[in-house]
C-alpha cells in the first residue's frame, strides 16, 4: 500500500506525482502526453491513486492549516531595535559614514600636546641662554682662574693641580723673602693678576714653593722670567739641599739689552722630589747674578721639554 492509497491497487499507467504537471485545474497535458500518467479524468468518479492535490505551502499534517501568504510582514515578527537592549545590536557606524570623527579627534590632542611640549621646551632653552648670558655679563673683566691661584700657608703645598697633571704657580703668589716683592710695572707677565716677582737682584732675597709631588721621582722645574738683555743665574735648593749647578737664567731668545717687555721667556732645572710634600727655593746668593724678575713656576716629570 502507498502513500494516499485507498487500499485499492494503483493503476499501471497513472502517474502519483502527475500533479506535479498540472496546472491549478487539476488536468493533466495533453492526453496521452509523457508525463499524464492516465487519460483525461472521468467525471464523477473520483481519484482513488492519491490524495486530493493542494498547492505548495498549504499542505498540512496534524496541524490546522494556514495560508502562508509571502511579500507580508508577520504579524508576530517585531524587529530588534524595538526589543529592550536591541540598540545594542545595531552596528556602529564606520569612521567617515556618518559616525564621529575619531581620528581627527586624536590626530588634534596630539597636535596639541606636542605644540604644549614643544612651547615648554623653548622656554627652557630661552632660560638657559639667558641665565649663561646673565653670568657672563657677571663674570666680565675678571681674570680666568688658574692651577695654584690661592695663596696657602708656608708649611701647606701651595699648588693643588687637577688628577693627572702636575703642579703650577704663579711666582707672586709663593712665599717671598730677603727684599722679593711683587709688581706690576712691566707688561707681558702671564699669571692670573699680571704681577711679578721684583727685587730679587739683591743678595739674600728668594723665592719659596712648597709642592705636592704626586709620586718620588726626577722631574723638570721649569721657570717663566724675564731680563734686559743680560744673562742672569739663581741658586736651586730641594728641600733644604742646593743643586749642583745654578738656574741659568740666559737670554736664550737674544732680546734687545735693556728691553724687559721682551725679555720674557722660559728655563727648566731638573729636580729630584719625594712623594708628597716638597719644598723648592730659588734664592740670590753670593756669586749669582740676579738681575731678573720671576712669573711663574711649574713642574713636568723627567722627559721631553713641554
Amino acid at each position: 500500500m502507498t502513500a494516499g492509497n485507498n487500499g485499492a491497487d494503483t493503476p499501471e499507467n497513472d502517474d502519483p506525482f502527475g500533479y506535479l504537471y498540472r496546472s491549478e485545474g487539476g488536468q493533466g497535458g495533453a492526453p496521452g502526453s509523457a508525463g499524464d500518467g492516465a487519460a483525461t479524468r472521468q467525471p464523477g468518479v473520483p481519484r482513488t491513486s492519491y490524495n486530493q492535490v493542494r498547492a505548495v505551502g498549504q499542505r498540512q499534517y496534524g496541524q490546522q492549516s494556514q495560508q502562508v501568504t509571502y511579500g507580508q510582514q508577520n504579524a508576530h515578527y517585531a524587529a530588534p531595535e524595538t526589543l529592550p537592549g536591541g540598540d545594542r545590536t545595531r552596528p556602529t557606524p564606520a569612521p567617515g559614514h556618518g559616525g564621529a570623527p575619531e581620528p581627527r579627534r586624536r590626530n588634534g590632542l596630539l597636535i596639541g600636546a606636542v605644540a604644549v611640549v614643544a612651547v615648554v621646551c623653548i622656554g627652557i632653552g630661552v632660560a638657559m641662554l639667558t641665565n649663561g648670558k646673565d653670568n657672563q655679563d657677571t663674570n666680565a673683566g675678571k681674570p680666568g682662574p688658574t692651577a695654584g691661584d690661592s695663596v696657602a700657608p708656608s708649611d701647606q703645598p701651595t699648588a693643588k693641580p687637577k688628577p693627572g697633571q702636575l703642579p703650577k704657580q704663579d711666582a707672586g703668589s709663593l712665599r717671598l723673602d730677603g727684599g722679593a716683592t711683587t709688581a706690576k710695572d712691566i707688561e707681558g707677565s702671564h699669571s692670573a693678576s699680571g704681577s711679578y716677582v721684583a727685587g730679587f737682584n739683591q743678595v739674600g732675597a728668594k723665592v719659596q714653593w712648597t709642592v705636592d709631588a704626586p709620586q718620588a721621582g726626577d722631574y723638570r722645574l721649569y721657570v717663566r722670567y724675564g731680563i734686559p738683555g743680560e744673562d742672569a743665574n739663581a741658586t736651586l735648593a730641594v728641600n733644604g739641599k742646593p743643586n749642583n749647578q745654578p738656574l741659568g737664567l740666559k737670554n736664550f731668545i737674544h732680546s734687545p739689552k735693556g728691553d724687559w717687555k721682551k725679555g720674557w721667556q722660559t728655563t727648566w732645572a731638573p729636580v729630584t722630589l719625594n712623594q708628597g710634600t716638597n719644598t723648592i727655593e730659588i734664592s740670590c746668593g753670593q756669586g749669582n747674578q740676579c738681575n731678573a724678575n720671576l712669573d711663574q713656576v711649574w713642574l713636568q716629570r723627567g722627559g721631553a721639554k713641554q
